[in-house]
């Protein structure tokens, strides 16, 4: 299998440009998760040729990150892994905390739970309007160069806020959400990310799976599944999106005998500097 890769500053490794996202691994707000499965898939993924692997700490409270460190022991060097900082969630529901002090810890604890001594990009999952982008970024810097992490990116950040944090510390990269029904992203940080050589890693290029294909009128969500609060997928939005993804999965099999899928993963890539992180 052929697949595409990119470079990242301060990684070595070529790497691909689908990514395996590990949100719902995690389970939470997504109704739950299969552990075995999700080391089955994260195992496959490397087999494939895919090698970047996006986590987070909050992603089940820790939970993804270990599956992670179980399913890379012995080939965790094949991987490249990147995960985030940034979010505290000890007290219940997650809150924004960018200071340095618990910047310090969660790489800590993500070094343990990942069950590797570096990560290869480390992001700050939110921009913290509590916590000066200085304090933040001079830790990441100092992490860096004490070899914890080789690359530094920001999830969610304008390009405004990209200005201010990269005058204390390279960035490698910005992850924003982005798909065919997403572009925000057009007018200003692809742009921007283009002209700072910056990577995209665009999560939700499937649109929270409605691009998949796989979705139909009477498909459900239950339970704390993220989607249950997500009016695209409420009548009547939920239907015109459906009709949407129809009309899209024609063009694709007749134009390029293709799914909708794989147009939809295509057209990310075909955008810029762009990494498909696939969940």
């Amino acid at each position: 299998m052929h697949v595409e890769t990119i470079r990242i500053a301060g990684i070595d490794q070529a790497i691909s440009r689908i990514a395996l996202g590990t949100w719902s691994m995690g389970g939470h707000l997504w109704g739950g998760a299969d552990n075995e499965q999700a080391i089955r898939t994260l195992r496959h993924a490397l087999a494939i040729g895919i090698n970047l692997i996006d986590t987070a700490p909050v992603y089940g409270f820790g939970l993804s990150e270990e599956l992670i460190g179980k399913a890379l022991r012995g080939v965790r060097h094949s991987a490249v892994i990147a995960t985030k900082a940034g979010l505290q969630w000890g007290t219940g529901t997650p809150r924004r905390n960018a200071t340095a002090q618990r910047i310090r810890k969660e790489v800590e604890d993500s070094l343990v739970r990942l069950q590797t001594d570096y990560i290869d990009l480390y992001q700050i999952h939110w921009p913290d309007p509590l916590v000066a982008q200085e304090e933040t970024a001079d830790e990441l810097e100092r992490l860096r160069r004490e070899g914890k992490i080789l690359a530094v990116g920001v999830s969610n950040y304008s390009s405004a806020q990209m200005d201010d944090f990269s005058q204390y510390t390279a960035l490698a990269t910005v992850q924003p959400p982005y798909n065919l029904f997403e572009r925000a992203i057009d007018s200003d940080i692809l742009p921007y990310a283009k002209q700072h050589s910056l990577v995209v890693l665009a999560y939700g290029p499937l649109c929270r799976g409605l691009l998949s294909g796989s979705m139909h009128s009477a498909t459900g969500f239950t339970g704390d599944d993220v989607r249950t609060l997500d009016p695209k997928f409420k009548a009547p939005r939920f239907e015109q999106y459906l009709a949407a993804v129809a009309a899209l999965d024609m063009y694709a099999r007749e134009c390029h005998g293709k799914s909708v899928l794989a147009l939809a993963l295509r057209w990310v890539l075909d955008q810029g500097p762009t990494i498909a992180l696939w969940g």
